[in-house]
């Protein structure tokens, strides 16, 4: 028999576990080619789950080989939608992701925003860094991290580093590497419909242990809160479902030969559809 103390101890354990759950941040992945310009629909849902007004944004411009002009593009923009502390956080060389002062940006920031470019940079140059467990630490304590292209595909905990387009999926068609871990076992693809990508997110789904695959059209986003997701923006998300896979032919298959996979779900949501990342349904918006 469980004595009252005992029982007290439990229910306090799973108050504070349920505390930590609610308190983690969300996720903003956006397929790329956000506007900028205009109402700028994606990145203002950024900003209000930042905090609106009263956020503070470190934008992180490790992927692009052009990271002044960069951050100068993205700190204009987010000052548009009424920001005032915005800041970036050059990581040029790994060294950087050392240096107290990014340290203390990455701190204070309530929403931390990867830009495009490569993605393979963001992981040579943070992941493993004490810049990369503040942003870890952030995010675990409510703060918003969001990014666009190649600061949408490394968010899982194994990501597409590069692969063909507009291809039938195949053996060795894309090339996966470590992501930086925000959302294990799926993998992201961004600039979906708009280069033809379904082929290589099927393509890495038969690679990795991931049983989801995401592809993100260009202006879209998906919001991720605890166990679900929120599609908005102007296109589509496609999600590929391959736990309930029948048949797969990736041991046998050597090099450049097609894969067979029968059986997967396939969903495609838009705007204001969500989708259980724990039950793999989706939540039809009524």
């Amino acid at each position: 028999m469980v004595s009252s103390s005992e029982r007290q101890g439990q229910t306090q354990e799973a108050k504070a576990q349920q505390g930590q759950q609610s308190q983690q941040g969300q996720l903003v992945i956006i397929g790329g080619g956000e506007d900028k310009e205009n109402n700028c629909t994606v990145l203002r849902e950024f900003v209000r789950r930042a905090g609106g007004t009263q956020a503070r944004i470190a934008v992180l411009t490790a992927a692009t080989s052009l990271p002044r002009e960069v951050g100068d593009t993205y700190t204009g923009v987010f000052k548009r939608l009424g920001v005032e502390d915005v800041r970036v956080i050059n990581t040029e060389r790994r060294e950087d992701s050392e240096r107290s002062e990014a340290l203390e940006l990455a701190e204070q920031a309530t929403g931390l925003f990867f830009t495009g470019g490569d993605q393979a940079r963001i992981t040579d140059l943070i992941k493993g860094t004490k810049l990369d467990q503040i942003i870890h630490k952030r995010y675990s304590e409510g703060a918003v991290v969001g990014g666009t292209s190649a600061g949408a595909a490394m968010m899982p905990d194994v990501m597409i580093v590069e692969g063909e387009s507009e291809t039938n999926p195949r053996a060795n068609v894309v090339e996966m590497g470590p992501g930086m871990g925000f959302l294990p076992g799926i993998v992201v693809d961004q600039h979906f419909a708009q280069r033809g990508r379904l082929g290589r997110l099927i393509s890495a789904l038969m690679l990795q242990p991931a049983v989801l695959g995401i592809g993100i059209d260009e202006d879209t986003a998906v919001i991720v809160s605890g166990d679900e997701f929120e599609v908005i923006g102007h296109g589509a998300v496609t999600v590929v479902d391959e736990s309930a896979s029948t048949h797969n032919n990736a041991d046998g298959t050597l090099k450049d030969e097609a894969l067979a996979v029968c059986g997967v779900k396939l969903h495609i949501l838009p705007q204001g559809y969500r989708f259980n990342l724990k039950t793999k349904q989706p939540i039809v918006k009524e």
